[in-house]
């Protein structure tokens, strides 16, 4: 080995090593499950409730079990929506992807650029000036990495920290807007219930009126009167209960429990 080639080692020697140690911080990006544990105890603390990474079909299987215990001929509280919802929302899951990708991102940029070495021989030069021989000896290690590699790895930590916020609060949104979302269609069903209750009483007294018009007991007015009550509550009992059947489909969404409902 000439004298080249014995310098591009020695220099390359010490990249190559410092590619092999894996610091603590490495390891917490190269974790299947990096920076979820935040995540689940800030949902575990604002509500009471667990969030669950689905990784495998091993915890996609007990999960759905779980799911299928929470609300199989079961009435639906607003605490049970919740835990549901954060046990079966795709779109947590995907938030819940994007913290992963930004944990691999981040664990990529702690790793060294492998150093390569040239080594070339140029020709001979013209006659006259005699023969020459120049060898180069070249390291190619992207030197702009290696200098920004701290820089590059705090930028990534903090998209990593962004992800983990992201997935946090895309996890409290979700509790939030299912738990309103079940006091919306629970309110909606009440209100069609009553305006039920209200139609068939506003029924009898449209019939009874149609009656009492027969005998000559009840004027033409009269009789008119009930009768246009009675189809103003037959006309909002249709739109309260299409509005009702509107906020059951979002909820059932939010859970992500379609057709199970």
């Amino acid at each position: 080995m000439n004298r080249t080639a014995r310098t591009a080692l020695i220099l390359a020697l010490p990249l190559v090593a410092g590619g092999c140690a894996v610091t603590a911080q490495e390891a917490v990006y190269a974790d299947a499950f990096a920076g979820f544990s935040t995540v689940e105890a800030t949902t575990r603390t604002a509500t009471g409730k667990n969030a669950v990474w689905i990784q495998d079909k091993q915890t996609a299987d007990a999960t759905s079990s779980k799911v299928q215990a929470l609300v199989r001929g079961k009435t639906i509280n607003a605490d049970t929506a919740v835990q549901v919802a954060l046990l079966n929302n795709k779109g947590l899951q995907a938030a819940y992807a994007e913290l992963g990708l930004s944990a691999a991102d981040a664990w990529q940029e702690t790793m060294f650029v492998n150093p390569t070495a040239s080594i070339g021989v140029l020709g001979l030069g013209a006659p006259e000036l005699g023969a020459f021989r120049a060898v180069e000896g070249m390291i190619v290690n992207n030197i702009f990495a290696l200098v920004t590699r701290d820089r590059r790895i705090d930028i990534a930590d903090t998209r990593f920290r962004k992800a983990q916020l992201d997935a946090a609060v895309a996890t409290l949104a979700l509790a939030a807007d299912t738990r309103r979302a079940w006091i919306e269609a629970a309110s909606a069903w009440e209100r069609v219930a009553y305006l039920n209750q209200a139609k068939a009483a506003a029924d009898a007294a449209s019939e009874l009126a149609t009656r009492l018009g027969e005998t000559g007991a009840l004027n033409k007015s009269g009789q008119a009167r009930e009768h246009v009550f009675y189809a103003e509550l037959a006309g909002q009992t249709a739109r309260a209960r299409l509005a009702a059947r509107s906020a059951k489909a979002e909820l059932t969404r939010l859970m992500g429990l379609w057709g199970r409902m």
